[in-house]
């Protein structure tokens, strides 16, 4: 019976860990390094073993997100690249400075790479890693290096073949933790939405909404990472069940996540309103139960069994109605209540729908409609060339990068050349890894970096007088490659102290553990301050000089969102192609600008420009969004074609507007503190009035009213952004802008 509840303890956490990525890939790792480990006790390896093990590390850092055939054609890809490097190592070892050149243009050229996208990005930044490794290997003689080279490259080829194979029998559960991490990321927005809509008298609004914007770039990356997962699956012209079943997955999160970026009225007028009534209360609960539901969707396809439903959220739903038609019967005469009532009444339709949408997420796919995915990866060398082309100038964040890894890791090298250390390598190499596009990341992963370090010596000197012998030295190896591959992408700090732990360990076996521990600080610190030196005074990437541009990124990106959206109006709902690119760039444009002002916020005050109007800013585009996809959520009602002339003419003069204030946005860069005095225009049309029968033509007019009244505090924030706090008031050029 004991056995029994031990084989059944066991299986429970095998399907728990299995759910976790980080825990799939540690098993991955693990297989492959006791295989090595295992290879070299059986041939009685001694030196043999250290460069095995590295080209596994290589290799695994070459691993993304793929099927079998992309994770080959990767690793082949990673092989060739590994060839040349070790080419150039070869070739110029020799002459010590020239192999430092070598390192520099090599950085330059691998980041620049990471302009065709995630993969190449990888497979750049792992060559750069082998490159170390070997040079590493070519520090006694060019013999030495041709002896360890074909082992850098065996573990390279051992850990591919492993990744293949386990891509290949193991497709499924990646897409279902993409899938489970998003439906529990939009459970936490949802939770957060539904903040906004307590009717409670000095609310800081504004401060929820930033939080609502900041969190939504999380929300669109999980969006991100689940259409990776999914497209790269998607070779056979007709996928299997599951997969279509994962699709069906995919597209209907969009579909809530469209819902819940929705906003039908301004909430501080809301809470006024029913303040006394509980009708909003009735909204907010529903939206924080269909949070909740989220969060079970998501524990349900991780684990493959149905969600226990309570009915909680179809009783909530009447309880909302209810409360709403009686708010309709009991309130006041008045145009501004009936406005705010109409917003109301939009947002109870758009919950309701949103609750129908969360019923079905976990049903058979329906019938196939248009489910075409968008390539982002290049399709032809020319069209890779005209992508890392756009980058060869100096306002490129990824050129600017590149220039400056490549002057770190020059520097790294002359220290090392200088001091003449004998595990300088490890300077490089915490170079490479520290450096980050941003100054904010590259400081928290120095912070990371000599935390982990820290971490992992301590733990390796206990485990090294622990376990003495080989046999546990070996398994402990094993367990500490597997932990640094499983967590470098979530807990980089651990995944640190696990690398250092298995070199202590490494070190130990060889015999060549004196100096290591120390060595292994120092130089960790070096490099670090090499990589934080270079991140602050070679050209810095501060978002200030990008802010402007992201700024009218956002704007273009809500227009082209606007013109789908009529569309749509126009000819019926159709989820193509067209309409999710555009509402997939519009939230990437947000994401990227809450991305922005999060790392100017840890960055040095003299640099940034006034975060509180950034911020605020910020927050005003992000409404503008709420307000374009409510337009979007109720799209292909009854009677949403056939848009009147007024309506289509407000929407024609917002879409001007956006893009003008776009192009203002960018000049502002130049301008620095203009004084703009700002000429609306008819962004209203006249006549904007409708029958009370026509309730969704109401709905329509009413958003393209809120959202034309975010153009004006905009235009407002726009010339404030190079003030400082307190000098808004200061003389300044005057320049004016018609809109």
């Amino acid at each position: 019976m004991r056995l029994e509840h031990l084989t059944s303890d066991w299986n429970q956490l095998w399907k728990q860990a299995r759910q976790h990525e980080g825990v799939m890939h540690g098993v991955r790792a693990l297989l492959a390094l006791s295989g090595v480990l295992a290879v070299g006790w059986q041939r009685d390896w001694s030196w043999q073993v250290m460069p095995v093990l590295l080209g596994v590390v290589a290799s695994a850092l070459t691993e993304t997100d793929d099927n079998w055939l992309g994770r080959l054609r990767t690793q082949l890809l990673a092989m060739a690249i590994f060839a040349v490097i070790a080419w150039v190592v070869w070739a110029t070892q020799p002459w010590p400075w020239l192999l430092g050149g070598a390192l520099a243009v090599s950085a330059f050229v691998l980041s620049l790479s990471g302009a065709l996208g995630e993969r190449y990005r990888v497979i750049g930044f792992a060559s750069l890693v082998f490159f170390i490794y070997v040079a590493l290997s070519a520090q006694s003689s060019r013999q030495v290096a041709r002896q360890m080279t074909p082992y850098l490259f065996g573990g390279a080829a051992w850990y591919g073949l492993v990744s293949v194979v386990w891509a290949g029998a193991v497709s499924r559960p990646p897409v279902r933790h993409r899938l489970a991490q998003l439906y529990a990321l939009l459970g936490e927005y949802l939770q957060l939405k539904a903040r906004l809509l307590e009717p409670i008298r000095d609310t800081d609004i504004a401060q929820r909404r930033m939080a609502l914007a900041l969190y939504n770039g999380l929300v669109v990356d999980a969006l991100g990472a689940a259409k990776d997962a999914l497209f790269c699956r998607l070779v056979a012209r007709t996928p299997p069940g599951w997969l279509q079943q994962a699709l069906h997955q995919y597209l209907s999160a969009q579909d809530i996540h469209e819902r819940t970026s929705s906003s039908h009225g301004h909430y501080e007028a809301l809470a006024e309103t029913f303040f006394r009534a509980d009708a909003l209360y009735r909204c907010q609960r529903v939206l924080a139960l269909q949070g909740e539901q989220c969060l079970k969707l998501s524990a349900a396809i991780a684990r493959r069994q149905p969600p226990q439903h309570q009915g909680a959220t179809a009783r909530a739903i009447e309880d909302m109605q209810g409360a709403i038609a009686h708010a309709a019967q009991t309130l006041p005469p008045g145009a501004h209540l009936r406005v705010n009532l109409r917003a109301l009444q939009g947002l109870s339709a758009n919950l309701t729908e949103q609750a129908a949408v969360l019923s079905r997420v976990l049903q058979p796919a329906p019938a196939p409609t248009e489910r075409t995915l968008v390539n982002d990866q290049p399709r032809s060398i020319g069209e890779a060339w005209q992508r890392v082309k756009a980058q060869l100038h100096v306002r490129s964040a990824l050129f600017r990068h590149a220039v400056r890894l490549a002057i770190a890791l020059l520097l790294g090298f002359v220290l090392m050349r200088m001091t003449d250390d004998r595990h300088g390598h490890w300077i490089v190499l915490t170079i490479t890894f520290v450096s980050q596009p941003h100054y904010a990341a590259t400081l928290k992963r120095m912070s990371q970096r000599i935390s982990g370090t820290l971490m992992g010596l301590a733990l390796g000197w206990a485990l090294m007088r622990l376990f003495p012998d080989d046999l546990a030295g070996s398994v402990l190896i094993a367990i500490s490659g597997a932990v640094f591959l499983g967590t470098r992408r979530t807990h980089y700090a651990v995944a640190t102290g696990a690398i250092t732990t298995l070199l202590l360990l490494a070190f130990h076996q060889l015999g060549m553990s004196q100096g290591v521990i120390l060595g292994r600080l120092i130089d960790t610190l070096a490099g670090g301050a090499i990589a934080g030196l270079t991140a602050w005074l070679v050209l810095p990437n501060w978002q200030a000089r990008q802010w402007h541009t992201l700024a009218a990124n956002t704007l273009r990106a809500q227009a082209s969102y606007l013109d789908e959206v009529l569309r749509q109006y126009q000819a019926g709902k159709q989820d193509h192609l067209a309409y999710r690119i555009a509402r997939r760039n519009m939230h990437k444009a947000d994401a990227a600008l809450s991305n922005s002002l999060a790392a100017m916020l840890k960055e040095p005050a003299r640099v940034r420009l006034n975060t509180d109007v950034c911020g605020r800013y910020l927050v005003a585009t992000h409404t503008l969004l709420n307000y374009l996809s409510a337009l979007g959520a109720h799209r292909g009602e009854p009677g949403a074609p056939d848009l009147d002339a007024p309506a289509l003419q407000t929407a024609a003069a917002l879409r001007d507007a956006l893009l003008q204030l776009a192009t203002a946005t960018e000049a502002a860069r130049k301008l620095r503190t203009p004084d703009w005095h700002f000429t609306p225009g008819p962004l209203l049309a006249p006549g904007f009035e409708t029958p009370p029968a026509q309730a969704l033509q109401q709905l329509v007019r009413a958003q393209l009213g809120l959202a034309a009244g975010m153009v004006p505090p905009l235009v407002d924030l726009v010339p404030r952004f190079h003030r400082l706090s307190g000098t808004d008031q200061r003389s300044a050029p005057t320049s004016t802008l018609n809109l």
